[in-house]
This record gives C-alpha cells, structure tokens and sequence, in this order.
C-alpha cells in the first residue's frame, strides 16, 4: 500500500513511524511545507530567552535519518493544496523546485496542525511584528531581539503569551501585555488568574487587560500599538491570539469539521470519508469530562493521536480514549497546572457543580513554610464525581496535577481522592496531601 501523509510534525511523524514498525512493504510518503521535521515547538520561548542553546537541540531527527535509517520518503517544502477524495491525489506546490506536484495514495493521514491567528489589523505588516509556531519564526525574532529593543508588547495572554513574557523580561526588555478578556490565562478560573496576574506584576510585566487592538504605529518598523483605550510605544510586537486548524485546502472534499473548523474524527482516527485519517491540532479530540469532542491543542495529544492513527491504517485496531484537558506552565516563579474542566466550561456545558479552595504547602508546613500553594477542587453537585482542578504554585504542582488527571481519567469521586495512597515524607509532603486536604472540604 501507498501511504501519504500531510505534515512532519508530531501527529504525522508519530504515525509514519507505527507504520514503520508494525508492517512490511508499503511506501510512506510524507509532505511538509516546511524544511523542519519533528521539532519541539513548545520549547520555542526557551530558545529565545537562552535556556535552550541551539534550535538543532529541539529537532528530533531530521528528515534525511527519516529517508536513511526508516525508509520514509520524507520531503519538505512541499505543500498540500487539494485533495480529490474520488481519485485518492493530493495536489500541491513544491515550493524548493517551483512546480505543481501530485501523489497517488491508498491511505492518507492529514497533520496539518494548526497557524498562528493574524488578524488584519492595520499595519500589521510593519517590521518588528512577528508570531510564534516554528523554528524560523523564533529564529526571526531572535534576530529582531539582537537590535535595540526595550519596549515589547505581546498581545494575548495564554500559553505562548506567558512564557514569552518570562523569557523577554529575563531578556532585560520591558513587555507589556495586552489582552481583550479581563484575565490572563484563559483555562483559568477568574480567581486563581489573580495569583498570574499578581507574579506578572512582580517581575515588572504591564498588563492592559480588557482592552482591543486596533491597529500599529510606524512608517517601516512597528512604533506603537493603539488600543480601543490608548496607544503603547513598541519596539517589537508578538501575536499570541490563538491558532486555527489547518485545514482550508480540504474545502469540497466532503470531509466533515467541527465548530471552528478542526476535522472531526472517531477514536480511530478517522474522518467521514474512508482511507482518511486526521491526527494533531488540525483535528478534534474526545473530552473524557465534557464526554464530547472538544479542540485542545497539544503536542501531548498530537503523539497520541498520531501513533493511534498510524496503528489504524495499517490495521493494527487502536482506539484513543480522550483527553481530559490537562496543561501546565511555568511563568517565572509559579507554576500554573490545569486539569479537566473550569467553573466556565462546567456552565457552558450546563453541569451542576461545587467547588472548594484552599491554601496550602507543597511539603509538611513544619519542615517548609514557603512555596504556598493555592489549589482549586471543581465536582459534580450530585454524583461527587471530580470534574477539574486547578493548581497554582512554587513546588509540587506537577505531580498533584498528574494526580488528578489520572483520577479524572478514571472518573473519581472526590471521596475516593481521600482514599488514594500518596506518598509522605516531610520534604514533600503532609500526612494529607494538598489535594486530600481540598477533597476532604468537598461538601
């Protein structure tokens, strides 16, 4: 069999390599528009502030081991334009060679992930004003950090928002940071936002929040950004508003997409027209709590769903379970860990809920008095079932967090958060774990 795949990232390495591995004979093509195979976006921000040396440490392998060591015929600058579903022939553009190219296949993985927003702001085109999803693009504001800029402006406050501005404070810029919502970090409640926008405001990060852009300043390179409310001067301007599935080149082809136009897919991974597949963040993941298909984009669901959908079409049965919306971040002292749904997304859904919140310390209180942590416990009114949680501080919260997503996974009770056998020693811990402590409180 001849088999195709759209994109050299995460989803569509991670299922070239399970066709690799579990069968014999077969062709794999895949297509990447850039030059860069699997690569580790998330640590872009860290590759600009200098805690990652080289971009060569983010990329895994590089498409010519793919060609040597695994016999993928792996390209790059090629890029998918149509896909005829009758006739299995994706169209595009070689971009290296300047001409229209076409591939015949038999099964076909789409990992197209997902682009940055650009909103057609007015001077938008001015120099100095970047976003970040590739290696080029922090290579390009690498680039623009090494002239003289003192005033940073990011707009909008999620993932990539937070660790930029980390890393460009250490970087000795001023950054200001302008979001349209009343709070930075989104998958946050509104109360332990306030915990984010406390230590932005410590390390020296202005917030303008509840404010809308409208436009840029400047005759060649970007000068200011103008709000609704007022102007900020601006040296160098990073758009972190969000993403969008990659997906407009399916237009006509009958495959069905969600909501925002992510490509909607069964645990299998497959879509609404047979021998196509869909995988990463240019597709829909299952949510095990909101028990529908939800749009989470992660570099976690992504080898996930890839490696399911690399299993599945060369028959080798694997279905993927869901995702339970779990993240976490560090923003200059804090961590900031999520999982499951927020008070939002549980009114949004209409399911009935109680929360309970407390305060309290990473390890025994008597063997450590810093590093508070402050940790947020959501439930189900009636069945007690744990439904999220949200943990904000110094130390710990990684392994608490992943404790919570195992027991979201499973659907837990808050009662049986009690009963688990945590680990105890002073360093590390209390008799009663923090999240025990909030689950003990469940009303």
């Amino acid at each position: 069999m001849k088999f195709v795949i759209i994109g050299g990232d995460a989803a569509g390495m991670s299922a070239a390599m399970q066709i690799v591995r579990n069968s014999e004979g077969n062709e794999i093509v895949t297509l990447e528009r850039g030059e860069i195979y699997s690569y580790g976006q998330c640590g872009l921000p860290y590759l600009i502030g200098g805690e990652v040396e080289s971009s060569d440490d983010l990329i895994a392998r590089d498409p010519e081991t793919f060609r040597s060591k695994h016999g993928i015929d792996a390209r790059v600058l090629h890029e998918v334009t149509k896909v005829d579903c009758e006739k299995k022939v994706v169209y595009g553009y070689d971009h290296g060679k300047e001409e229209d190219f076409e591939e015949r296949y038999d099964r076909l993985l789409i990992a197209t992930g997902a682009d940055p927003i650009l909103p057609p702001w007015e001077g938008s085109n001015l120099k100095g004003i970047r976003s970040l999803k590739t290696i080029p693009d922090a290579e390009l504001i690498m680039e623009d950090l090494n002239h003289e800029v003192n005033e940073a402006v990011i707009i909008g406050g999620g993932y990539i928002g937070l660790e930029m501005a980390e890393n460009l404070v250490h970087l000795g810029k001023n950054v200001t940071i302008i979001d349209r919502g009343s709070q930075l970090a989104k998958i946050f409640d509104e109360d332990m936002a306030e915990f984010v926008h406390e230590e932005a405001k410590r390390n020296g990060v202005k917030l303008a929040l509840g404010e809308s852009v409208e436009g840029f300043e400047g005759s060649d390179k970007v000068e200011g950004v103008v709000t609704d409310k007022t102007r900020y001067s601006a040296d160098h301007v990073l758009l972190a508003v969000g993403v969008s599935p990659n997906t407009s080149f399916l237009e006509g082809t009958g495959i069905y997409k969600s909501y925002n136009d992510a490509i909607q897919v069964n645990g299998f991974m497959e879509t609404s027209i047979m021998d196509i597949y869909a995988a990463g963040d240019c597709a829909t993941q299952y949510h095990r709590v909101k028990e529908r298909h939800d749009y989470i984009p992660l570099g976690t669901h992504a080898n996930k769903q890839g490696q399911v959908a690399g299993l599945n079409m060369v028959n080798e049965h694997r279905s993927f379970h869901g995702v339970v919306g779990t993240s976490i971040l560090k923003f200059f002292d804090l961590t900031l860990g999520r999982t499951g749904i927020s008070a939002k997304e549980a009114e949004q859904d209409h399911i009935p809920y109680r929360t309970v919140t407390i305060e309290s310390t990473h390890a025994a209180g008597y063997y450590s008095k810093e590093g508070k942590m402050n940790l947020k416990l959501l439930y189900h009114e009636k069945t007690r079932e744990l439904l999220g949680g949200q943990i904000i501080g110094k130390e710990g919260v990684d392994k608490r967090i992943d404790v919570l997503a195992t027991a979201l996974y499973h659907h837990m009770t808050v009662d049986q958060l009690v009963e688990l056998d945590l680990s105890y020693a002073p360093p590390y811990n209390s008799v009663w774990d923090p999240i025990q402590q909030a689950a003990r409180k469940a009303k």
